[in-house]
């Protein structure tokens, strides 16, 4: 009433701009005084976290959601302790990892599965049902007949209840490692069959008879409580809803106009003189609304179920809000959207009609058609009277379809990536000249393929039982295989054609090229076999395939192993920092394995040390000589090299790391000598008479040196071969 005052005075003062000016400010008033009109429903919550709250209700969930779920039984936290080192002066380490047992309740009625479980953001259960942590997961569905959980059965026994007509989740030492040893957030995506169909279903539950009352944009809800009276008065507002009257009864249904054609009303009738429409028995009015839908908000489907919001064209702010708890997607919601507001608004033109007679398929809800009036009316409320019977209509508006393109925004998912198994690979290094000389430079590669994999725990196997070494940590070591083979090389000088071909376990890592300086400085190291090899230039070819150019072979005493080559399939490591160095004091024979256990192995990887004893074995000596002086005999020298002297200084002699300075020096094979001599410099004379009787007793056998060490003996070095005859 203010507004139509106001108005009224604001045109006779100022004209069209004072009306508009009283119009605007009489609806404020209106507002203060009578309301807005707002009805409220159901309403949308941000993704709220999993509570254990008495008496907070269960939600009935209908097609496909999220929702955070209700704690209703949990264990105290289970502690695991792991002592790890120790021995020869190293401290022993001790680590503490704590698991949980938990039952969610998710739904009040019966669903058909859960999918992906979020936990502090962060993927929990992957669409694939695949758990991300330790820990195990069983679904009850909610139907009547469910037994009770195990679990549940072991803690509770008599007591224990199988919530039945409830589904919920239980989570079995559930590994907290990942969520700061803390109960995380949970969220879970629960598939309840369909959602189109919710109004009915409703309905039904509540003892109304319904029939199909379709929602097709509809993907899932959530009835969260409050009244069926409520939560349909909601509904009805995106999607309208009527009241068909049946023999039976009131019957809720979807206004379909298609399924039989609309009833034409009879002429009005002329009312006594004070009743509404007076001569004419019709009375058209239009309401204004006070405060017209602008904006839609929703769980919107692409953004992980993320509320969404929509605004109709031209809205940027104002207006009443509508708060769906349902899931839709950005052009559904907006169109939905927008097919509200044209309803409401062609719903705001109402008529109070008499009639004389009524067709009795005419009842409140009934789509009719009034003569001299064009268009579709709904029957709202009708009253019989003396004078006759009086309807009060609104016009309907046809489902016709809305153009409303629109956009969910960007939105961060977790990544949802399938758990691999580990790969593990075992070696010892020769000594790179740090630390002490004796203690073996032993390493594990531990890494996976393309994957989830957040590292593994390593053990060390001996005599049948495995003893706990560490975690790996979550770096994968970069390793993978030669997809060609690898030509032999003596390892004496930069070989700047020839090149690696292998494809890497996992395509995350890349190379860098080098500089001669940075090779002269350790960068680019390859375990290849059993051979270290540095490269100069890479070449990435996708899916990670890499060449690598530029070789320098044999590095770090492996020159024995650049001679024989490789051949494809031959496993290749990059050394670097993402290795993991084994304890020095972990003793190994050849009974000894290193195993690894990951989050999605089955069983224990197994390992083999590879290059056993190439820490203290010494290096084979280089430059052999020989000379047959005219006094007759044999003159044999060479030049000694030392483990970890790997520069060669000018003008400075190699540093004696061994012991001693022992050579051994003999005649046949290494591994059975006919005859042996020591001696402790880099240098042996035969005289002529012993040159004589060695010949005489082995013609034409080799002849070789090398050097005993702290810990071993090296690789021999061919010096000659004795004469067949002198």
């Amino acid at each position: 009433m203010a507004t139509l005052v106001l108005g009224a005075i604001g045109t006779l003062v100022g004209g069209p701009l004072g009306g508009a000016i009283g119009a605007t400010l009489g609806r404020g008033l209106d507002r203060e005084i009578i309301g807005n009109g707002r009805r409220e429903g159901p309403r949308l919550t941000e993704l709220a976290v999993s509570t254990s709250s008495y008496g907070q209700p269960i939600p009935g969930l209908y097609g496909r959601v999220r929702v955070p779920g209700s704690v209703i039984w949990a264990s105290d936290l289970a502690e695991r302790r792991e002592t790890s080192g120790g021995g020869k002066g190293r401290p022993k380490t001790t680590s503490y990892s704590y698991s949980v047992s938990l039952a969610v309740a998710l739904s009040s009625r019966p669903i058909e599965r859960v999918g992906r479980i979020w936990a502090d953001g962060h993927l929990l259960r992957g669409a694939a049902g695949d758990l991300k942590t330790g820990g195990s997961l069983r679904v009850h569905r909610g139907h009547a007949d469910q037994p009770a959980d195990p679990l549940l059965v072991a803690e509770l026994g008599a007591r224990c209840p199988a919530f039945r007509g409830c589904a919920y989740v239980v989570f079995e030492d559930l590994a907290l490692e990942d969520f700061g040893n803390r109960v995380p957030a949970l969220s879970f995506e629960v598939i309840a069959g369909s959602a189109t169909g919710v109004a009915g279903e409703i309905a039904r539950t509540h003892g109304f008879d319904a029939v199909a009352a379709p929602a097709a944009e509809l993907e899932g809800y959530i009835h969260d409580g409050g009244s069926a009276a409520a939560t349909l008065t909601h509904l009805a507002r995106l999607t309208p809803l009527g009241v068909r009257w049946t023999p039976d009864g009131p019957q809720l249904a979807s206004v379909d106009l298609e399924s039989e054609a609309p009833i034409t009303l009879s002429d009005p009738v002329v009312a006594p003189e004070g009743d509404f429409g007076r001569m004419a028995g019709i009375e058209r009015t239009r309401a204004t609304l006070i405060e017209p839908i602008s904006a839609l908000r929703y769980y919107d489907s692409a953004r992980s179920y993320q509320p969404g919001l929509q605004r109709a064209p031209g809205e940027a702010g104002g207006g009443a809000v509508l708060e769906l708890p349902g899931v839709l997607n950005a052009t559904n919601a907006r169109a939905l959207l927008m097919r509200t507001r044209l309803r409401e608004r062609w719903q705001s033109d109402t008529l109070s009609l008499r009639i004389a007679a009524l067709d009795p398929k005419v009842g409140p809800g009934s789509i009719v058609r009034v003569p001299d009036h064009p268009g579709l009316w709904q029957v709202t409320a009708w009253e019989w009277r003396e004078i006759g019977i009086e309807l009060d209509l609104q016009r309907h508006a046809t489902a016709t379809p809305v153009a409303a393109a629109a956009d969910s925004g960007a939105a961060w998912d977790p990544p949802d990536r399938q758990a691999v198994g580990s790969l593990l690979r075992a070696f010892e290094l020769p000594w790179d000249g740090t630390g002490p000389d004796g203690q073996p430079q032993r390493f594990a590669a531990v890494g996976a393929p393309d994957g989830r994999w957040a590292g593994a725990a390593l053990y060390h196997l001996r005599d049948g039982a495995l003893i706990p070494l560490g975690e790996s940590g979550p770096d994968r070591a970069v390793g993978g295989r030669l997809l060609a083979p690898l030509a032999p090389s003596r390892g004496l000088r930069f070989e700047p054609a020839a090149g690696l071909h292998l494809r890497l376990d996992h395509e995350a890592p890349t190379f860098e090229p080098a500089t001669t300086t940075a090779l002269a400085q350790g960068a680019n190291r390859f375990l290849v076999g059993e051979e270290i090899i540095q490269f100069a230039r890479c070449e990435a070819l996708g899916e990670g395939e890499w060449r690598l150019f530029g070789l320098l072979r044999g590095r770090g005493g492996t020159e024995h192993h650049a001679l024989v080559g490789h051949s494809a399939g031959t496993p290749a490591t990059a050394l670097d920092e993402r290795l993991w160095a084994l304890p020095g004091d972990v003793e190994f024979d050849a009974n000894s394995r290193l195993a690894t256990i990951g989050h999605a192995d089955d069983e224990p990887v197994y390992a083999t040390l590879e290059g056993s004893g190439s820490t203290r074995r010494p290096l084979s000596p280089v430059h052999p000589r020989q000379r047959y002086p005219r006094e007759g005999g044999l003159e044999l020298s060479w030049t000694r090299r030392a483990r970890g002297g790997w520069h060669w200084l000018n003008e400075v002699e190699q540093p004696l790391v061994e012991q001693d300075e022992i050579y051994e020096i003999g005649i046949g094979e290494p591994a059975k000598p006919e005859r042996i001599w020591t001696s402790d410099q880099p240098r042996f004379d035969l005289s002529a008479a012993s040159l004589a009787d060695v010949a005489a007793a082995h013609p034409g056998q080799p002849v070789w040196v090398r050097q005993s060490g702290s810990y071993a003996r090296s690789l021999p070095l061919l010096l000659t071969h004795l004469p067949s005859t002198i």
